[in-house]
């Protein structure tokens, strides 16, 4: 299926970007990739939340073999009622979007506790860390207390 007839396919869910994508078509909308096509056949997403829905449906993972062993994707095969029936093309496409907002939300919360805790010490922290070092403490204490002992004041 080409792009066109992706997007028509789509059409009942509601509006779709189509871009290439290995040697296939991912299926975006709201900017995440929900479903793709490659050899002749739409995969939609799915996670833990959605895999019951698809197993029960008679739909099998998208695999791929990887170094000699095969790799399982969170993508599921479109069930076939869809490409006939609007009402659930659009139910199979929305389990896929929740699914990519699942993900991408993860993603989200993952990637700011990696950046909360790989952040450098704030300015005041800089500040407060130089106030007590010792050379800063004799550069804030004055020239008294940069004079030697032996040395006489002026």
């Amino acid at each position: 299926m080409d792009a066109e007839g992706l997007k028509e396919l789509f059409e009942p869910f509601g509006a779709v970007t189509v871009k290439r994508m290995f040697g296939g078509h991912g299926i975006y909308a709201d900017a995440l990739c929900f479903a793709f096509q490659a050899d002749g056949e739409v995969y939609v997403k799915c996670d833990e939340a959605s895999e019951a829905e698809f197993r029960a449906a008679g739909s099998s993972p998208f695999v791929y073999m990887a170094k000699g062993k095969p790799m399982k994707m969170g993508y599921w095969r479109l069930v076939e009622s869809a490409y006939d029936e609007p009402a659930e093309l659009r139910r199979w496409a929305s389990l896929g979007l929740e699914a990519a907002r699942r993900a991408a939300r993860a993603k989200a919360v993952k990637a700011s506790d990696r950046s909360a805790s790989a952040k450098p010490k704030s300015v005041s922290a800089k500040r407060n860390s130089a106030s007590t070092s010792p050379k800063a403490k004799s550069a804030s204490a004055g020239p008294e207390a940069k004079a030697s002992p032996k040395s006489k004041p002026r």
